[in-house]
């Protein structure tokens, strides 16, 4: 099943720790997140100087709002989480995040995006962030359902920050 999941997320100074909570005992679902953590570290200087994963700690918490069970495509959800609490920067409002990253940056296309896009609408979002690699798929889309979104397509996962974050 396809559904929704909310990330909170904390920063304090610290030295660099990261921790994650609402996950359960879902490993795949834990090994996304820290693998978004460990893209940032490695990445973090493409997005901004002012990212630090040596000076801060951060929490990131994600709910399963549909309570459907976890997600394994956390990655670049959380990128975007962590990037927006850094910055002080909030994401842009009714927007919906789709798509994901692997450690190397490659991105990952959305599966069954007809449903994905129907749950986007049933829960409300207006705006969806769209991997490049997914508009082969928008054929297999109604027009009526393409048509209530404002897609927003992004190249890479630096080109995604910015783009949830509304930054040019």
């Amino acid at each position: 099943m396809i559904g929704v999941f909310k990330l909170e997320t904390q920063m304090t100074s610290g030295n660099g720790k990261f921790e994650r909570t609402g996950l359960g005992s879902n490993s795949s679902a834990k090994e996304s997140v820290d693998t978004a953590y460990k893209y940032l570290k490695a990445n973090s200087k493409f997005i901004s100087g002012n990212i630090s994963t040596t000076t801060k700690d951060y929490l990131v918490n994600v709910q399963d709002l549909n309570g459907i069970g976890m997600t394994t495509s956390l990655t670049l959800s959380t990128v975007i989480a962590i990037c927006s609490i850094a910055l002080n920067k909030p994401p842009v409002g009714s927007m919906a995040i789709l798509g994901d990253i692997s450690i190397g940056g490659t991105l990952i296309k959305v599966d069954e995006l007809a449903n994905t896009l129907q749950v986007c609408l049933d829960s409300g979002a207006k705006k969806v962030l769209l991997p490049l690699t997914s508009a082969a798929d928008l054929g297999t889309v109604p027009p009526e359902l393409v048509g209530t979104f404002n897609l927003i397509f992004y190249r890479n996962a630096e080109d995604a920050v910015f783009k949830a974050l509304g930054v040019e």
